[in-house]
């Protein structure tokens, strides 16, 4: 889980929305050492059981909606877990699109060489990052003020990282290695 608090400066107001970020529970792809990147690959049973303690655990957070990105292992973590919140799709919250590489080995996907460059066929970090700059623009001036939920994946979180923390050469690479290391074990859901 991170929490992200954005502040909006209007003359005098300060406007504080709050964006918690949780990435999906585990998949068959990830027990596999697969990178899913667009393909729909449904939870497993531990992804299903970790989306059910995550909402355990956050059920004191009074969320006013929560998005999720429009793959199904995001659309259902946050249906599990948290069933009676107000939930949104957005396409923008999509993974990266790691093109020919989607399904594929995890050791294929090598962050620090796709930053500018686009996987084969897919997209790269950046792109990502252009979408969620966009994601966030919209969201903070509808839901000003509010606490809003976010399941969705790794490559967005980075972003989120990157845009809210304005993370750029050396300490970039230094989360780029985090996100990589944690990438590789089995249970994703944070």
């Amino acid at each position: 889980m991170e929490i992200y608090d954005i502040i909006i400066n209007k003359g005098e107001i300060r406007t504080k929305t709050t964006l918690i970020y949780f990435v999906h529970g585990t998949t068959y792809d990830n027990v596999d050492k697969k990178c899913s990147g667009w393909k729909q690959v449904e939870l497993n049973d531990i992804g299903k059981e970790q989306a059910a303690n995550l909402g355990k655990i956050n059920k004191n957070i009074n969320f006013d909606i929560i998005f999720t990105s429009d793959l199904i292992r995001a659309i259902d973590s946050a249906n599990i877990a948290f069933p009676n919140v107000p939930k949104i799709q957005d396409k923008r919250l999509r993974e990266c699109n790691y093109g020919d590489l989607d399904g594929e080995d995890k050791s294929l996907i090598i962050y620090e060489n796709h930053i500018d460059n686009p996987f084969p066929n897919g997209e790269s970090l950046k792109n990502v990052e252009k979408r969620i700059k966009s994601f966030i623009d919209d969201i903070t001036k509808k839901y000003k003020g509010k606490t809003i939920g976010i399941v969705a994946h790794r490559a967005p979180q980075l972003a989120f990282e990157v845009i809210t923390k304005k993370l750029v050469g050396k300490r970039l690479m230094k989360m780029i290695g985090e996100k990589q290391v944690i990438g590789n074990q089995v249970g994703n859901m944070i």
